[in-house]
């Protein structure tokens, strides 16, 4: 017990630890269930990125598109090395699901996750069109970018390291939406496009955030792989996108 007591506070602290050996079964469980949200979600928006590289308008979108499909199953398959030290069976798990399965698009999924997948509920939705995919990659990117302030800090040191080379690439995608957002507002089709865009994906991005006063916040505060709550992330990424579609006119 005083061994047990003496690591909550070590974490508590801003402790790391580095190797699966240190880590007690219950830090294990929930380091496990971040990982396999992040990897599912990777691997889901890079198949749907895949299904839209053929949206693309120009050789530049494609490009951008497939950039982005490669790069995000590259951070699933880093992530899930990490995994793997822990025993997971990397080359399974990948197959475990179609990544590119998607629910209906007047499904309302909420916060919920589907049974045995861990992609936040956003991955399971489909992509229209190209505005529909610039649009969506946009908010999510955005989201990511604030989920990063939290995941380069996890606990856990090698995971972090991982986290810390994915994030300046996640930051280029959301960086590529807003590129490709700019040239669709730049005409009043693209621009009616945009904004039905938004209406659909705003809500459904904001519920990746989870719900206010959640009841595991502090405990994942405890072990060091939370650091600010739902509602304090949420309300970063309303800002971020207010700023943003705001200099887009939007």
């Amino acid at each position: 017990m005083s061994d047990t007591m003496n690591l909550d506070d070590y974490l508590a602290q801003g402790g790391v630890l580095t190797a699966p050996g240190n880590v007690p079964a219950r830090y294990r469980g929930e380091l496990m269930r971040l990982m396999s949200s992040f990897v599912d979600s990777e691997l889901a928006a890079s198949a749907g990125f895949a299904g839209a590289i053929n949206f693309a308008p120009g050789i530049r979108e494609r490009i951008a598109a497939s950039r982005i499909t490669l790069e995000k199953a590259d951070h699933a398959e880093r992530v899930l090395t990490v995994m793997a030290d822990f025993g997971t069976d990397a080359g399974r798990y990948q197959r475990q699901h179609d990544w590119s399965a998607r629910v209906p698009r007047d499904a309302d999924l909420g916060t919920s996750r589907q049974a045995g997948d861990m992609r936040l509920s956003v991955f399971h939705y489909p992509i229209t069109g190209w505005a529909d995919a610039v649009v969506m990659n946009v908010l999510q990117g955005l989201a990511t970018g604030v989920q990063m302030t939290e995941l380069t800090r996890v606990s856990y040191g090698p995971l972090a390291e991982v986290f810390r080379a994915i994030a300046p690439r996640e930051q280029r995608h959301a960086e590529l939406g807003l590129e490709g957002l700019e040239r669709l507002v730049a005409s009043d089709e693209g621009r009616a496009q945009v904004q039905a865009a938004l209406a659909y994906w705003q809500p459904r991005v904001a519920a990746t955030f989870g719900v206010a006063g959640s009841e595991r916040y502090p405990m994942l505060r405890k072990f060091g792989l939370r650091h600010a709550p739902n509602e304090e992330l949420l309300a970063r990424w309303k800002t971020l996108v207010a700023e943003h579609l705001a200099t887009s006119g939007l």
